[in-house]
């Protein structure tokens, strides 16, 4: 059953994907996504290895192409834009390398009727046959959600998750200039700012590649966590200098990671 059907507000729903070098899943993940979705997009950040051939025979499926990798974060900026431009009333997130099942996009759609983001956790919910998470990932996704949760006042059990749900009137409120991995630190800075509804709905823990980088030195995970460190301090201080109301969360304009 697509998302137009499952939504009982009338509310229009975008499914969308940010894509780069995905030719090994990026047909069948689509296929799947189709059965859930009436609306699907994917951003072709620069992929140059037959996955741009891939989506141009699809009929399927709108694209928007980076002419060169921008970044994750780059992206799903143009996710956002594209799902305000064309008036849907949310977007529903998720990678085109099998880490995400399509089957859950409806539940999302449902979570958002009382949320303004819905993020997935990989950790609230144990699945039957859940992949045991590479552990320098692990370690950086619970140092840095703990840190968020500390310095943002939410509850989150996974920071990092890629599949979300965001109604569009609070993508609107949020200010995402990041193009790279750390986008989503910005995004919690932004949605606390903002004062968004937040909740998380499990999801399992599938990890398909371990082989996949991040670029460069943020393969190294010391340096990727500093990296992370500093985009969430100039995050939280970017929104102390705007002059954002931060209701109880104030206390964040005077702290710093080290």
């Amino acid at each position: 059953m697509k998302i137009a059907t499952r939504n009982q507000r009338g509310e229009r729903w975008l499914a969308a994907l940010p894509v780069y070098n995905e030719v090994g899943y990026v047909d069948g993940v689509l296929d799947e996504v189709a059965q859930y979705a009436d609306h699907v997009l994917c951003v072709d950040d620069g992929s140059n290895d037959g996955t741009s051939e891939v989506l141009a025979r699809r009929s399927d499926v709108d694209v928007v192409t980076h002419e060169t990798n921008q970044g994750y974060g780059a992206a799903l900026r143009s996710i956002f834009h594209y799902t305000i431009e064309h008036g849907f009333d949310g977007v529903v997130t998720l990678d085109c390398d099998g880490q995400h099942q399509p089957k859950r996009i409806p539940r999302f759609v449902e979570a958002a009727a009382a949320a303004d983001i819905v993020s997935g956790s990989r950790y609230l919910k144990q699945y039957e046959g859940d992949d045991a998470p590479p552990p320098e990932r692990m370690f950086i996704n619970r140092r840095i959600t703990s840190e968020l949760n500390r310095r943002l006042g939410f509850d989150l059990t996974d920071a990092f998750c890629g599949f979300k749900a965001y109604r569009a009137e609070a993508l609107q409120q949020m200010d995402i200039t990041d193009n790279g991995y750390a986008m989503p630190l910005q995004l919690w800075v932004e949605a606390a700012a903002a004062d968004l509804r937040v909740v998380e709905v499990p999801v399992p823990l599938i990890y398909l590649d371990l082989s996949r980088s991040f670029g460069g030195s943020l393969d190294h995970a010391e340096t990727r966590l500093n990296y992370y460190n500093d985009v969430l301090n100039q995050a939280i201080d970017k929104v102390c200098r705007e002059g954002k109301p931060l209701n109880e969360r104030k206390r964040l304009c005077n702290q710093s990671i080290g």
